[in-house]
């Protein structure tokens, strides 16, 4: 079949066919084995014109392994042949402990292809794609897979997937029906569905730089409010045993008021509000303060006398100032105690006042976002997933433990649904479960001896280049990018857009499956950003079916395409089908003995029909593939019950339409005697048209959906 070799290059070498040869074999994308007298040389066929084939150098072939890379090229006088059945295995791998089913090869009759699994989940990976490429379908293919292959036996894996859609529900709930002890978990933001168990994150696990991105800080002087904030709400937290550092803080703090410039009535006012953020049995508006044969309240202490002053400025003075203790300016608050995001806006308040951060003009502006931003969200529905299932304080290390292990079972895939959050929201939280996680691989006294696995689906939307490292001095996923690897904390990026991504985390990724990728731009930069990925790549890439992939990296020996088989169960995210939404023959159902049938033609009648009310009742079924909802009947709604917003007077005669289609369902007609505002009654004759959205459907309730009160985290 080959006659010689006639030119070779640094990467590739072009061969001559014979001229008598009928080649009776697609040669392309085949493997050729270049043998010598010193040297066995894999190399792919790339392109194929007249006699002339191109292939491409891959490896070198030692003691019947396959070692990736060319430094040896094949000499001129070298034999070429297509590579043999028997050696196949050496190029998809094989069967063996250690390895696990990936897919097939599509070129060798879907001969099963390998994965090292060391190699591949050792090691921060990369799945790229466009939509509707099979990521998705892929991501839960290869971990069913995993937990499948009886070699493996994967029961301590602890492996957290970051969701933004509950796509992977169903192919992962079922995943105990493999075996027993395989097991998996649901938490969600989103607690109307009635699935899963609710997202909590206690605020007390959050340190300094998680508050800063949570409040969303943009400045450096945002900084040391926070870190101030959030030793305040420690010592705050104490019990008596701290009452006389508080003391300290207060006095410290109204001190600072009484001297500062401001007017009389402003140091009251922030006194008091001082107090209302802080007190004791010493410092409360009703404390009493005695004085020489008479006792005060504190509270008339800040009485305002004619002249303008603090009537018992002297004795409001002495009082406080026997509070002060120099030795209590260093004191640092133990860290493992419990409080609230309440808690700590009292101490934020308390902070800003003593401080003097909402007197300084040129931190007022940063003070006051701070103090707007965490109210905000104290007051916002987001404020509960920074409650702890058990009102008292859990160090890290159980939190984590009751992450993975809860009622006696072992979760050995942990899926975190963030759909129901934006997704600044979703970042945040996203971020600080990592950094939790590298702060506890971290602190391991056996490195490495916990592996996590952290999978980011929509992986654009979290891993960004964005200013963490400006505002932090670091982003905690360049960092566990950087730094993960040798503590056991690995990444698993599932993006669609690449160029979207954090250029440090793409670089650090040492294995790759892409689908098919379209866009220039995202094509491109994975020419740029992806290491040893050559032009031939990436256009094979731009071919590829749904469902098949180019994976290269450490965990393969050479790049392979490879057809993965689907999942089973399929993750949900499927297309949209049309077709059988619009035929009524899926999601809904309606039924009314004035609709017609889909095979009555629809017909346009020339005089518009009378709908009396009675005639307006529809059956409306809803069908939901995951949780059945029990069919909802609308009723027709009484003329009167309705309530239809004022509108300007209409004219004293409307026209009737001239074309009306009879067809139109009935409930999208509005009753014959409705009065519209201040406007004349609408003759029966005369009725308007009103499209789905302006009805509103008022009348069909929604069965509500009651979660278990108990249904918590842990």
């Amino acid at each position: 079949m080959f006659d010689k070799i006639i030119y070779i290059g640094d990467q590739d070498a072009e061969i001559k066919l014979k001229d008598s040869e009928n080649i009776a074999i697609n040669l392309m994308n085949l493997h050729l084995i270049f043998e010598d007298d010193t040297k066995t040389i894999l190399g792919e066929v790339d392109s194929l014109q007249d006699d002339i084939v191109k292939a491409r150098f891959l490896g070198e072939i030692v003691n019947g392994k396959l070692k990736s890379g060319v430094l040896r090229k094949p000499n001129l006088d070298a034999k070429i042949r297509v590579i043999d059945q028997s050696e196949i295995p050496m190029i998809l791998g094989k069967e063996e402990i250690g390895t696990m089913l990936l897919g097939g090869s599509p070129f060798y009759n879907n001969q099963p292809i390998y994965l090292n699994v060391n190699n591949f989940f050792s090691n921060h990976f990369a799945i790229f794609g466009n939509s509707g490429s099979g990521k998705s379908c892929g991501i839960s293919r290869m971990l069913q897979n995993m937990f499948q292959d009886k070699k493996l036996n994967p029961l301590k894996a602890n492996i957290l997937l970051f969701d933004s859609s509950g796509e992977y529900y169903n192919a992962f709930k079922d995943i105990d029906k493999i075996s027993p002890d395989y097991h998996y978990r649901f938490i969600t933001t989103n607690e109307t569905e009635g699935k899963g168990e609710p997202l909590r994150l206690p605020v007390y696990l959050l340190k300094e730089d998680d508050l800063a991105l949570l409040l969303q800080a943009t400045d450096h002087s945002q900084l040391p409010m926070i870190e101030r904030m959030l030793k305040l709400t420690r010592i705050f937290a104490q019990d008596d045993k701290a009452k006389h550092f508080k003391n300290h803080l207060i006095a410290k703090a109204l001190m600072t008021i009484i001297y500062s410039n401001e007017t009389t009535a402003h140091k009251r006012d922030e006194a008091f509000s001082i107090l209302a953020s802080c007190s004791t049995s010493e410092f409360n508006l009703e404390a009493p303060v005695q004085g020489i044969g008479y006792v005060r309240k504190f509270r008339d202490c800040f009485a305002i006398d004619s002249h303008g002053q603090f009537s018992e400025s002297v004795l409001l003075v002495d009082y406080i100032s026997k509070f002060i203790q120099k030795e209590f300016d260093n004191y640092d608050p133990p860290k493992d105690c419990y409080y609230t995001l309440e808690d700590m806006e009292k101490a934020l308040n308390f902070t800003l006042i003593s401080e003097g951060w909402l007197r300084n003009e040129q931190t007022y502006g940063d003070a006051v976002t701070l103090r707007v931003r965490l109210h905000s969200l104290i007051t916002s529905g987001r404020s509960k997933y920074f409650l702890s299932a058990t009102n008292q304080y859990m160090p890290l290390e159980t939190y984590l433990s009751n992450l993975i292990i809860s009622n006696g079972k072992k979760y050995q895939i942990i899926n975190i649904n963030l759909d129901d959050v934006d997704d600044d929201f979703a970042k945040v939280i996203t971020k600080i479960f990592s950094r939790l996680l590298f702060e506890f691989t971290k602190s391991l006294k056996a490195r490495a001896s916990i592996p996590f696995h952290i999978l980011v689906e929509e992986a654009h939307r979290y891993i960004q280049n964005d200013t963490d490292r400006f505002l932090l001095g670091y982003n905690i996923f360049d960092r566990i990018a950087k730094e993960g690897r040798k503590y056991g904390l690995i990444l698993g990026l599932i993006s669609q857009r690449p160029v979207e991504l954090s250029d440090t985390v793409i670089s650090q990724c040492s294995n790759f499956l892409i689908f098919k990728i379209n866009h220039p731009v995202d094509v491109d930069y994975i020419k740029k950003m992806v290491p040893n990925i050559s032009e031939e790549l990436v256009e094979k890439q731009k071919t590829l079916q749904s469902g098949t992939c180019l994976g290269f990296g450490n965990a393969f020996q050479i790049p392979l395409i490879v057809k993965l088989e689907m999942p089973d169960p399929v993750p949900q995210s499927g297309n949209c089908d049309v077709v059988k939404i619009w035929n009524g023959d899926a999601l809904r159902t309606v039924s009314s003995p004035n609709i017609p049938s889909s095979s009555t033609p629809l017909a346009t009648p020339p005089e518009r029909e009378s709908f009396p009310p009675q005639a307006r009742e529809t059956s409306l079924n809803v069908v939901n593939p995951v949780s059945p909802i029990p069919e909802v009947e609308e009723q027709a709604m009484p003329p009167q019950e309705r309530t239809i917003s004022p509108i300007p007077p209409l004219e004293e005669s409307i026209p009737s339409p001239s074309v009306v289609d009879t067809n139109i369902p009935t409930s999208f007609v509005t009753p014959p005697t409705e009065s519209f505002g201040a406007g004349p009654t609408m003759p029966p004759s005369q009725g308007i048209m009103e499209t789905p959205m302006q009805q509103g459907n008022p009348n069909i309730s929604i069965p509500e959906v009651n979660l278990n009160e108990n249904d918590n985290l842990f």
